[in-house]
């Protein structure tokens, strides 16, 4: 096929992997993402090869030319290499399967490059740019299906998804990313082979998770995973959100509710330089989990109310248990789980309002996702009641105002008590203990009730509290008295 892409936007050190495998004696192709980025306009930062070489015609190529080179993928025919700041991969030629009881791929070595695109897992990825020449190779039309937004595989559905089971969550990342519609036929083999994702392994299909959640259009993939019943493999949790909705209507679809939150959400992130720059995973997951402890808790009551009593911290543990289950990092757990739990927390300011007290309970407890939570509370107005959504905006406006004017007071983000550990022990002359945790938990609750004191006045609560709870404190348990 002729040349379609213009020399100039290639990076030269792609044109010298070119020049270096030709004066060689050997084929190689910029291929998959990369070719199908260049059509988008975007930029890929990492560069994968084809070609006809062997591994060890690769290294002894590539060593005396890359800054640094590494074989961890030699078994899979992959060579990666580093030069001039790029990340470059080349693999040979292959053809790559599942076996059905198996979670490692069997791969063999192939010969054409056609043949190797055949095995690619969408058409759009099944294109490739001959080097030096920078000749298209797209036997399977993938620019025309990227020009019509469509996901087609170059095969049959059902080969490629036997080939590698994680490709199905792959459709659902490229319907989020790419905005492209995935064909029926793919679809129908996503939804008969669904069980197949089962042989993957779960840091796997996190990778697909998180790249999907971070997309352009997160709500397309997730509706995608549930219509085919692949959710009900990795995230059971989001499908069971679809209750079946009585008779007199008393509750509203929690699994749309979720979706749209999902999207207020995204539309919330901020630039790079604002408080919670997108894509922002910890926010999106947390925005999608919300509410997955109301399945559980739904209790029809008296009179024809419908109640989801501790859905949030329900709903927490459950969205611990289902990241834990799919291998993410502690951190990215406790953050997503934490503002799940917190999401109800405002619920009742604007009745009753708040003393400063909880104010300051509120921004302590959020602590650093204090920012994600204003947008995870404010996503989670989805009511078509105009009066109620400005109610409730109106109230979380004033809750940010007084957080913000007792932020210019105090520094709520990190509140301690007025009495440090040392000062505690000195005062009421004791040694290191559980005594002293008690009473530096006791002073952190003074701080919260009432603000920064006196050192004076605040030693004099902390008195008045050893002496009511001395003798509490002092009098030895009865197996030590005996």
């Amino acid at each position: 096929m002729a040349q379609l892409i213009d020399a100039n936007r290639i990076d030269p050190v792609v044109l010298e992997l070119g020049d270096l495998f030709r004066s060689a004696g050997h084929e190689i192709s910029l291929v998959g993402g990369p070719v199908r980025d260049l059509f988008l306009g975007r930029t890929s930062p990492d560069l994968d090869f084809t070609s006809d070489a062997r591994p060890d015609d690769i290294v002894a190529l590539v060593k005396p030319w890359a800054d640094t080179w590494w074989e961890i993928g030699r078994e899979f025919g992959t060579i990666g290499m580093r030069r001039r700041g790029l990340t470059l991969e080349v693999t040979t030629y292959r053809a790559e399967a599942y076996d059905p009881d198996s979670r490692k791929p069997v791969v063999a070595f192939g010969d054409s490059l056609t043949e190797d695109l055949s095995r690619r897992d969408f058409t759009v990825n099944a294109m490739a740019l001959r080097l030096p020449s920078l000749d298209l190779v797209d036997p399977f039309g993938g620019v025309r299906d990227l020009h019509e937004r469509r996901l087609r595989t170059p095969g049959s559905p059902e080969s490629s998804f036997t080939d590698d089971p994680l490709r199905m969550m792959r459709a659902a990342r490229f319907a989020s990313q790419l905005m492209v519609t995935v064909d029926d036929d793919v679809q129908a083999a996503m939804a008969a082979m669904a069980d197949r994702i089962d042989i993957v392994s779960a840091e796997r299909v996190r990778e697909e998770l998180v790249r999907l959640i971070r997309g352009r259009d997160p709500r397309a993939g997730i509706d995608l995973l549930v219509s085919t019943g692949l959710a009900d493999r990795i995230l059971p949790e989001v499908s069971a959100l679809r209750l079946e909705t009585d008779e007199h209507h008393r509750h509203k679809d929690v699994y749309e509710h979720s979706l749209t939150v999902l999207e207020q959400a995204v539309e919330l992130e901020t630039g790079p330089d604002g408080p919670v720059p997108g894509p922002d995973f910890v926010l999106r997951f947390a925005a999608l989990m919300h509410d997955v402890g109301k399945p559980a808790t739904r209790r029809f009551e008296p009179g024809g109310a419908v109640s989801f009593r501790h859905h949030d911290v329900v709903g927490s543990k459950l969205t611990e248990r289902r990241m834990r289950a799919l291998r993410f990092d502690k951190d990215t757990i406790k953050a997503v789980s934490h503002l799940v739990e917190l999401h109800m927390r405002f619920y009742g300011y604007g009745e009753a309002g708040w003393t400063d007290s909880a104010v300051r309970r509120y921004v302590t407890d959020a602590g650093d996702s204090l920012e994600r939570l204003h947008r995870l509370t404010r996503s989670d107005v989805t009511t078509r009641n105009r009066r109620k959504a400005e109610r409730l905006a109106f109230a979380y406006d004033d809750l940010e105002q007084r957080i913000a004017a007792l932020a210019e007071e105090e520094e709520l983000a990190s509140i301690r008590p007025d009495l440090d550990g040392t000062a505690i022990m000195r005062i009421l002359d004791i040694p290191p203990g559980p005594v002293v945790g008690r009473a530096y938990q006791y002073l952190l609750g003074v701080r919260m009730d009432q603000g920064p004191l006196p050192a004076d006045e605040v030693e004099q609560l902390l008195r008045g509290w050893w002496a009511e709870h001395h003798d509490e404190f002092m009098t030895p348990a009865k197996d030590e008295k005996e």
